[in-house]
């Protein structure tokens, strides 16, 4: 059992959309949102969900197209996964738990579904935190030979008529565990960085329906989520920004993070973790004690 008893799973629609998540902690603390990133679902944050459930009310959802959440179909503007839409999801679940105001944690596309609560409800978020990203238009803005290199799943996924669904498809437990490898620290074993149940939900969710959903994903955000993120352009993040980075990925190698971050933030800090892609996993002691310090 990855998260321990006193988690309980729930489900809840809004707008035709259901959202799968698990939630439990210190009913007395403040509310503490944990959104993952591909290919993953809800479980990555099991290592470090645990601990922190000592001092916050964690609830941990599958995004729309992840996990046992709503998969809908992608249409041509793919707004159906526009980080709009993801970010309001979240707003509708954690207002229906009774929160007004609450901590946030994105890694990956959920930190980028972050990005998009403090920009749209600000008001809501206490404290954020972005893990192992840069804003996703700088990363367009910016984009070289190097990032079409080390992100080529940004132009391979968002390929139209169905291409990555069909190709990923063929062997879908081969592909996402390919992900886990690659992007992570590969100096270290696999098994100890991930743990064998929690591969074994992430592959078992990517099925045909979800392979097509995170395609959407990407594509939203290689298009609507673009002209969103231009218009707000000149709207710097009032919300105080945590951010992480493994100094052994892409993003620490790629872009002076924090400097980054400042032209989309007011208030930012942070650093580095000695892992890869995959922190809350790779160095689950160190996100859960940057994470308690920041939103103390």
């Amino acid at each position: 059992m990855l998260f321990n008893t006193q988690f309980k799973q729930d489900k809840k629609t809004f707008d035709d959309i259901s959202i799968n998540f698990v939630h439990g902690g210190n009913k007395e603390a403040k509310p503490l949102l944990l959104i993952h990133g591909y290919p993953q679902t809800h479980v990555m944050w099991h290592k470090v969900a645990n601990e922190l459930s000592k001092e916050y009310y964690i609830v941990c959802p599958d995004l729309r197209g992840y996990g046992q959440s709503s998969k809908p179909k992608g249409n041509e503007t793919h707004e159906n996964y526009s980080k709009k839409n993801m970010a309001k999801d979240m707003i509708h679940l954690m207002n229906s738990l009774g929160f007004d105001e609450f901590f946030v944690a994105g890694h990956d596309r959920g930190a980028r579904v972050t990005h998009r609560l403090c920009l749209e409800y600000s008001q809501h978020i206490l404290k954020a935190c972005v893990m192992d990203i840069a804003p996703t238009y700088h990363m367009f803005e910016h984009t070289n030979q190097a990032f079409a290199t080390g992100y080529y799943h940004w132009f391979f996924l968002i390929q139209p008529d169905n291409l990555p669904e069909r190709l990923i498809g063929a062997n879908p437990a081969y592909y996402l565990t390919e992900k886990l490898k690659r992007w992570s620290d590969k100096e270290v074993a696999f098994e100890n960085k991930f743990d064998k149940e929690a591969v074994k939900e992430y592959i078992e969710c990517f099925d045909a329906k979800s392979i097509h959903a995170t395609c959407e994903d990407y594509r939203a955000a290689a298009s609507i989520d673009m002209c969103d993120d231009e218009k707000d352009r000149n709207r710097k993040l009032t919300t105080p920004l945590l951010v992480l980075w493994g100094e052994k990925g892409f993003i620490h190698k790629t872009y002076d993070v924090l400097r980054v971050w400042e032209m989309y933030a007011h208030s930012v800090e942070g650093h580095s973790l000695k892992c890869g892609h995959f922190l809350p996993e790779e160095r689950p002691k160190e996100v859960i004690e940057a994470l308690k310090s920041f939103f103390k």
